[in-house]
């Protein structure tokens, strides 16, 4: 089939589809998507179909497809008769205007609503036909809501508009929406009140001829994908076109999916959120997405291994992904099998980055490679806890996390990353991100901030290689990183490096920063470190040796330090982060020495504007200290 075979266009008269979403034909797959537009949007919508304005165009799916099934849910506002209603057509763009249109019009009750400040309201819809005709007609003032008792009164309590009956209508010359498309009682009932009087009947013809007749003969733009479409064309609709607001996700499409053979899944992946997120504070960022990916690689994997198995070619056989597509060609089944093993397979790759030191989400390099890391704990199983499996796995996630190689479309690298690991730990070939990743000695220079994944990489790296505090001399584990609140702050305090004067560029990069508590930044403060490291000695009865040793835990030349020699202290540290992040890495660096000597010519790694930097006397994340 063709793209041309995969959709229609034509334009449909709006009364015609309201009817239909009236009759139950025409609903909406159950995406537990609410309906959220606000009165100012829905009066404005009302002034454009009755001003022949465009609303633009809608999107129905024909719903006899084979491979897409959803749960359905009638129009909100509709007769709750409908539930039980099989529908003939999807409503995937433009339920927001359906919905409101529905309602003020087709409504027999108020339609619901929002405020200016968000606060759920219901209104009743009505044009004022002396504003609606002439030529200074103006549909956009025309066009009122009252509330549900159809009294609008001032602040002070006083009935500024009183609707509350048909006569009070008649009186006030304004046309209730919902009469729009069945005119001829109210009309009868209008020019009875006003005894037929001339004036007033020529003022209801021309009302119907220039608002009535428009809304009856209104057309929309209608694209309607036939049943053939499959379903990541379905989901991409949701992702690119869709003008109700919010866009729709994999998860919420499959949710949709699943709920048609009676499988909640977003029920079931709350549980499993809750316990991952409630025990591991490293995974509070992870998305539902995150874990049907993660089932997608193992699912697909298994597949391809069987095919194989049976005798098909590799270079025959299906692939490994994790793509949208495939991710929507999940079944309930696929799902029950992976859900338990890949919600142990994120619980170990939690326990992993514990062992790097990486505690938090916001001190998470890449959440996006929490994915094939949780896949690889699943394929490997228990081989996964073993000293080589450990190493194997945190090489592949250094080079990962410091060669950067996460931060754009990353899941044909969680394809390729999934078999090539497991090989890798196996002794069979070198996964393609080993190989790909590089660190360039200049980068050092532009890490300033945790926007970048490298810079909280040496972070952790400086944590997992024991660095103690200054103050407390206690290494920064578990316990401490949390009691202590342990970030990243200047060695050479930013105050004093702006007297000095050092380069910006210089001294608010990751070489001149580490990782310390609290309070121990509040002893630093301004100044200078040979002043600051004599009070901490002797406020925490430190000894010049101890002290000493627990700078070098940082990677810190004392004597320069002490001497407040920043370049020499600049150059000594650049190098030692290289050779420890050469070390997670496993590959060399090819170093640049003159780049950290005072007055380097360094614009080329120069990255401007700074984003963010933390104030002198506050942490990275606005902690003050």
């Amino acid at each position: 089939m063709t793209v041309r075979e995969s959709f229609d266009s034509t334009k449909r008269p709006l009364q015609e589809l309201l009817k239909e979403i009236y009759d139950g034909k025409l609903q909406l797959p159950d995406f537990q998507r609410g309906w959220v537009w606000d009165d100012d949007r829905i009066k404005s919508l009302l002034a454009s179909v009755g001003a022949w304005f465009p609303i633009g165009a809608l999107m129905f799916l024909e719903t006899r497809g084979e491979g897409i099934r959803f749960k359905p849910r009638p129009v909100e506002g509709t007769r709750d008769s409908l539930l039980n209603v099989p529908p003939e057509t999807w409503i995937l763009d433009g339920q927001q205007r359906l919905t409101s249109l529905y309602q003020a019009l087709l409504g027999e009750k108020p339609a619901d609503s929002r405020d200016a400040k968000g606060k759920p309201i219901k209104r009743w819809y009505y044009i004022s036909m002396e504003a609606a005709v002439g030529p200074e007609a103006d549909l956009e003032e025309a066009v009122i809501s009252v509330p549900e008792d159809r009294q609008v009164k001032t602040f002070g309590g006083e009935i500024a508009l009183d609707l509350s009956s048909r006569e009070l209508e008649y009186k006030n010359k304004y046309f209730p929406a919902m009469e729009i498309f069945d005119s001829a009682e109210w009309r009868a009932g209008y020019s009875q009140y006003w005894d037929y009087d001339r004036k007033m009947q020529r003022l209801f013809d021309d009302f119907e001829r220039e608002v009535i007749k428009t809304f009856e003969r209104y057309l929309v733009p209608v694209i309607k994908l036939t049943k053939e479409t499959p379903k990541e064309a379905v989901c991409l609709v949701f992702e690119k076109v869709n003008t109700g607001g919010v866009s729709l996700t994999v998860f919420e499409l499959l949710t949709a999916s699943f709920a048609a053979e009676n499988f909640q899944l977003r029920d079931d992946w709350n549980h499993r959120e809750r316990k991952l997120k409630t025990h591991h504070p490293v995974l509070h960022t992870l998305q539902s997405d995150d874990f049907l990916q993660a089932i997608c690689l193992l699912v697909t994997q298994k597949r391809r291994r069987d095919a194989i198995a049976a005798g098909t070619p590799p270079e025959r056989a299906p692939g490994i992904s994790c793509k949208r597509r495939d991710i929507l060609r999940l079944t309930v089944k696929d799902y029950e099998e992976w859900a338990g093993p890949v919600e142990e397979g994120f619980r170990k790759a939690a326990r992993f980055l514990h062992h790097q030191k990486i505690f938090r989400a916001t001190d998470l390099p890449y959440r996006t490679q929490l994915v094939p890391l949780a896949a690889i704990e699943v394929d490997l199983g228990p081989e996964s806890e073993t000293d080589g499996a450990r190493q194997k796995t945190a090489q592949w996630y250094w080079c990962g996390v410091l060669g950067e190689l996460y931060g754009g479309a990353t899941e044909t690298r969680f394809a390729r990353d999934l078999p090539e690991v497991v090989e890798y730990v196996e002794r069979k070939g070198g996964p393609v991100t080993v190989t790909e990743a590089d660190f360039q000695a200049g980068r050092l220079l532009t890490l300033r901030t945790r926007n970048s994944a490298a810079y909280k990489g040496i972070y952790a790296l400086l944590m997992r290689g024991g660095c103690c505090d200054f103050r407390t001399g206690e290494p920064i584990e578990d316990q401490t990183f949390f009691d202590d609140k342990i970030d990243i702050h200047h060695i050479f305090p930013k105050k004093w490096c702006d007297k000095a004067p050092i380069e910006a560029a210089c001294h608010n990069s990751i070489i001149n920063k580490t990782a310390i508590a609290v309070r121990t930044n509040r002893k630093i403060g301004g100044r200078a470190p040979s002043r600051y490291l004599e009070t901490l000695e002797k406020d925490a009865g430190i000894s010049g040796d101890r002290m000493d040793r627990i700078l070098q835990s940082h990677q810190i030349e004392p004597h320069l330090l002490r001497n407040d020699d920043f370049w020499g202290f600049f150059a000594k540290r650049a190098e030692a982060l290289l050779s420890r992040i050469e070390a997670a890495m496993e590959k060399s660096i090819l170093r640049r020495p003159e780049l950290f000597k005072a007055g380097a010519t360094i614009e080329e790694y120069v990255e401007e504007p700074v984003e963010w930097e933390a104030e002198e006397g506050a942490s990275e994340q606005g902690t003050p200290s």
